[in-house]
């Protein structure tokens, strides 16, 4: 059974944000949110939405944990109904849906592979069968592997990292375009590896940068049919992808030391996620080909 989770108010989560985390490694990727310790903070219980997105359908690749659950959440509290894809992680998944049912929204989970074309289609139509439209799509699938050298890439990591940060990407959009309708908006998940860079993360920080490019040249492309495509490029975050990517001793000190950030500490997933409803919302009607920075406060030339 999922642990639960006991949230008592904005002062005492913002005191409970963790600066170091207890030593600990997943052994597969993209990680297991209910293993992890401290689970990461998804969820304000202070927020209470405006219906900024009431009556909108958003689909989530990645939504069963990290960023992609707190993003789920807070449309679902901003009133949308919501999708949500996921690799296989069930666990997660489940709890990501019950918790959004619990809010009085329609949810969906999808599990699947979005590194082939197909079941990005099955996806879009699994949503629409059930849901009846997509207004929001968010792509937010990632894998990285560490290597201290370029030499250690192997052709099958390149290609696992390719196919799942970017290609996904263009899968996803491919097959949902035909459905999106005028003021519908997409909003993919960069990096700040993207203009930073990280030396051990070769592969991963270029496939984010391509996340950027892309994001950027869609825009251009969209701008006629009134589809807004937006990115959204975080720091440090406390996802299960960190325990599954780094050692030990590194989760220890992630955003103190591994990276280091102005704010010295990682993100929760909570702090990002509001940066995606700015997005998807009418409040950024005006923004296009756009990339937002929750990343503690590091400089990067966008």
């Amino acid at each position: 059974m999922y642990p639960k989770y006991d949230y008592i108010g904005k002062r005492k989560l913002c005191k409970d944000i963790p600066l170091v985390f207890p030593r600990q490694h997943q052994n597969t990727q993209p990680g297991l949110e209910y293993l992890m310790r401290p689970r990461p903070i998804f969820d304000n219980p202070d927020y209470y939405g405006n219906s900024k997105l009431k009556g909108k359908v958003a689909l989530i690749t990645g939504g069963d944990s990290g960023i992609g659950r707190s993003i789920a959440i807070l449309f679902a509290k901003e009133g949308a109904n919501i999708a949500f894809t996921y690799l296989d992680e069930d666990q997660d998944a489940e709890f990501t849906k019950n918790y959004i049912l619990g809010l009085g929204r329609r949810c969906i989970n999808i599990r699947g592979d979005l590194r082939y074309k197909e079941n990005n289609y099955k996806a879009v139509d699994y949503t629409l069968r059930e849901l009846g439209k997509i207004d929001i799509l968010i792509n937010n699938i990632a894998v990285q592997f560490l290597q201290d050298s370029i030499l250690n890439i192997t052709e099958e990591q390149l290609l696992l990292t390719y196919q799942t940060n970017v290609f996904s990407y263009f899968y996803m959009i491919q097959a949902a375009l035909p459905h999106l309708k005028e003021n519908a908006s997409i909003i993919n998940t960069s990096s700040t590896t993207s203009y930073q860079g990280e030396k051990r993360l070769i592969d991963y920080s270029s496939t984010k940068g391509a996340i950027v490019s892309l994001t950027k040249s869609l825009a251009l492309s969209l701008a006629d049919k009134k589809i807004r495509v937006n990115a959204v490029s975080p720091g440090p975050t406390w996802t299960p992808l960190i325990p599954a990517s780094y050692s030990t001793e590194e989760v220890e000190t992630f955003g103190t030391l591994t990276p280091k950030v102005p704010l010295m500490r990682a993100a929760q997933p909570f702090e990002i996620a509001p940066s995606y409803l700015f997005l998807a919302s009418d409040d950024s009607r005006y923004m296009t080909g756009q990339v937002l920075h929750p990343n503690g406060g590091t400089i990067v030339d966008s």
